[in-house]
């Protein structure tokens, strides 16, 4: 099997099968992603967020925020759950959502753990991190705010956020509030579309 032209191991792949299956079931009684996008499971989703472990393969502490169906964060920890290392705190405020969560962690033994707690609250819950993920949730301006605590906490932390086609209007709305180093890496999966790398944030008002 291979997503985004990487080879993914038997053991993964057995994984991710196991999460499908199980993200199937749920889907049918709870709105984990939009209706029209659950046909493109592998591709839309798997392989969309996949991307976050493949452009930071070491394994660390994640904190993935508003992980709903569990994209990105629980493809990032089924990947980790091969290398027996890392770890990802999925934050997910919808109490369903956090439920499926919890029981595809038990499906598939992904290196995770769940927090049914706002993002904005996260920080008192989850003080230790060396990234962030979120995919498909608010506006960068905003998910920067949500960073910021671990940004502080450590000059090291990085943020890796999924955003669409109209990404350079909020990297220039954010620039208002924010200054921090950028890097744009091009989807391999949805054309005009980026995973911003993020790194030395700080508040604009400290300049």
């Amino acid at each position: 099997m291979k997503l985004n032209g990487q080879t993914v191991s038997r053991e993964t792949q057995e994984r991710l099968e196991r999460f499908a299956a199980h993200f199937e079931k749920w889907a049918r009684s709870i709105n984990l992603v939009a209706p029209s996008t659950r046909q493109q499971f592998w591709d839309r989703h798997v392989a969309d967020s996949a991307q976050i472990h493949q452009l930071s393969p070491t394994p660390k502490t994640w904190i993935d925020i508003g992980s709903g169906g569990g994209f990105p964060g629980m493809i990032t920890a089924i990947f980790l759950a091969e290398q027996g290392d890392g770890w990802v705190h999925l934050v997910e405020s919808n109490n369903k959502k956090a439920s499926f969560l919890r029981t595809a962690i038990r499906q598939t033994e992904a290196r995770a753990s769940v927090h049914a707690i706002r993002a904005e609250t996260a920080f008192a819950e989850i003080e230790s991190a060396k990234a962030m993920s979120a995919r498909a949730l608010a506006d960068l301006s905003l998910l920067l705010g949500y960073a910021q605590p671990w940004f502080e906490a450590d000059p090291e932390f990085q943020a890796f956020f999924h955003k669409g086609r109209d990404y350079q209007r909020e990297i220039d709305k954010a620039r208002d509030q924010w200054d921090f180093d950028l890097v744009k890496h091009e989807s391999k999966v949805e054309p005009g579309s980026v995973v911003l790398e993020i790194s030395r944030l700080a508040s604009s008002s400290a300049f």
